[in-house]
């Protein structure tokens, strides 16, 4: 049996194991005999680090993206803390970003020696609000960080604005969102850089690894110096100047990515069908609403299935929740956990209240499972668990 048919046959092991269970996952790759071939191909050959297909990865990326220059790393929070330091930024100086998140990227900041200046979002989005970014700008803030939280764009046009008002870098974390677009454009497209992920749940996974895109060879020069050495730069005074974090991705890695960039329209397009059964089901909780698009966003593809609690619930209810679908064999989570609370800081003089937006919707948003494997039954199972779940910690159905 070749390792092909090996990969297959466990794959509908894998198949069969699930269908004889009842568990459902909050992710699961949409992987095809393509990648287990471009996979087993990089196997087969002498070459599974850093290589010629990780550059192949790259120049397919900023093609794909219509960027000239992308440095494919070892995961998004490096990819950030390159990006920080290519632009010069480090110890003594801020950058603004939002305190909401799954990936949670924006940690990059304090890793880079700066100082993380939070600002609330909107109410709707989740992105961060352009007016409240502007108010914590100081003399010592040199970039703003926005995310594309879920996969839904942030107000571009308005943070480019302010960037430029204020001569700031504006780096973009898209670890949530790629394929989705912005008044017509990709995004990855608005920051002087931006940041993509491509570890488990996003569209395109390969298991761990980003991509950082950019259109100033600079900067993209930078990047690579920063990334890691090849043998022949060692001796360079000019590439020496700065010591590397050796985070670069695997050739058996980049092969993954680059399969599954390929039929990334495809991923997308099934992920869209899950999308509309979910919505389909939701109608049958009294007041849903379908998920929020913003004006100028042309197309959002999500992150995760993401649902806002009411306000009745309190976040120990939503809590409750994800353990009743816990025990009912579904894998779901809380979206986020502000970053303002979390213990490194709580340290940095940050407080419960200081942004009340983020804390409510992150106190309610409950990510439940989302990928091209669910079928139709288990969705309408995902959501009668959930209703039921609400039932049980008596706030019923107070889902808006």
């Amino acid at each position: 049996m070749s390792g092909i048919e090996l990969a297959a046959h466990r794959l509908d092991g894998a198949d069969r194991m699930e269908a004889n269970t009842s568990f459902i996952p909050l992710s699961d790759p949409d992987i095809t005999f393509a990648e287990l071939s471009a996979v087993e191909t990089i196997l087969c050959s002498p070459q599974i680090s850093n290589g010629s297909v990780t550059e192949a990865f790259e120049h397919a990326f900023a093609a794909y993206l219509g960027r000239k220059y992308a440095v494919a790393v070892s995961s998004g929070t490096i990819g950030l803390v390159l990006a920080l330091k290519a632009v010069g930024i480090g110890p003594g100086q801020e950058v603004i970003a939002s305190p909401y998140s799954l990936r949670e990227t924006v940690h990059a900041i304090g890793l880079a020696g700066a100082r993380a200046v939070f600002a609330d979002i909107d109410y709707w989005s989740g992105t961060l609000v352009p007016d409240k970014a502007e108010e914590r700008i100081t003399a010592h803030t040199r970039a703003i960080v926005a995310g594309n939280p879920n996969g839904h764009p942030a107000p571009w046009s308005e943070l480019r604005a302010i960037a430029q008002r204020h001569h700031l870098a504006l780096l973009e974390d898209s670890t949530e969102a790629i394929g989705s677009r912005y008044k017509g454009e990709l995004v990855g497209r608005f920051g002087d850089l931006a940041v993509f992920d491509f570890a488990q749940p996003l569209a395109l996974s390969c298991g761990e690894g980003a991509m950082v895109v950019t259109d100033d060879i600079d900067i993209a020069v930078g990047l690579r110096r920063y990334r890691a050495h090849r043998l022949d730069e060692r001796s360079s005074v000019i590439v020496g100047a700065a010591a590397p974090y050796q985070a670069g991705m695997s050739d058996l890695t980049a092969a993954l990515g680059l399969a599954q960039l390929k039929r990334l329209d495809e991923i997308l397009e099934r992920r869209r069908l899950v999308e509309q059964l979910y919505n389909a089901h939701m109608q049958s909780f009294e007041g849903i609403k379908p998920p929020y698009v913003g004006p100028h966003v042309t197309e959002v593809n999500w992150l995760l299935y993401l649902v806002h609690l009411g306000t009745r619930f309190t976040r120990s209810g939503r809590d409750a929740i994800v353990d009743d679908l816990r025990v009912a064999q579904i894998e779901a989570v809380a979206y986020s956990h502000p970053l303002h609370l979390q213990r490194h800081y709580f340290e940095l003089g940050y407080r419960r209240g200081d942004f009340l937006v983020a804390e409510k919707i992150a106190d309610r948003a409950l990510a439940l499972p989302f990928h091209t494997h669910l079928t139709n039954d288990r969705i309408e199972f995902i959501v009668e668990a959930v209703k039921d779940a609400s039932i049980n910690v008596g706030a019923g159905a107070a889902i808006y």
